[in-house]
């Protein structure tokens, strides 16, 4: 078994759609408009790997953000160089956290927020 692919919901379409794409790099596979749901559905690869659904709705419902909140505690990204990945995001605007290290498997790691506050992890692979 193996993940397919994760849904988020955006409260600003092209906002998001620009983190995403422009800020994080992630490919468009494909977009379209579902015009019975008000809804566009952006799907999003990594290295031609299909992983993430960028979806809008009218309205939708605040998401409590903190990382210890129920629900999704956050999304990882793997990476081969932290530091370079945190430059990145600081020179592209993101506030990152200061790179910290997993107590348990001594790999570095930091976490920034998408521009709905979710919780956003980039691990050092």
């Amino acid at each position: 078994m193996q993940i397919h692919h994760i849904a988020i919901i955006c409260s600003n379409y092209e906002k998001s759609k620009n983190f995403y794409t422009e800020i994080l790099g992630l490919q468009i596979i494909s977009e379209v408009y579902r015009e019975e749901r008000q809804s566009f559905k952006l799907d999003l690869a990594i290295e031609n790997h299909y992983v993430i659904e960028l979806f809008s709705f009218p309205n939708p419902p605040k998401r409590p953000s903190q990382p210890e909140s129920c629900g999704l505690r956050h999304l990882a990204f793997s990476v081969e160089n932290v530091e370079e990945k945190r430059n990145e995001l600081v020179q592209k605007g993101l506030i990152c956290e200061e790179i910290r290290i997993d107590e348990f498997t001594e790999k570095k790691f930091f976490f920034t927020q998408d521009p709905d506050d979710l919780p956003l992890e980039f691990y050092e692979i």
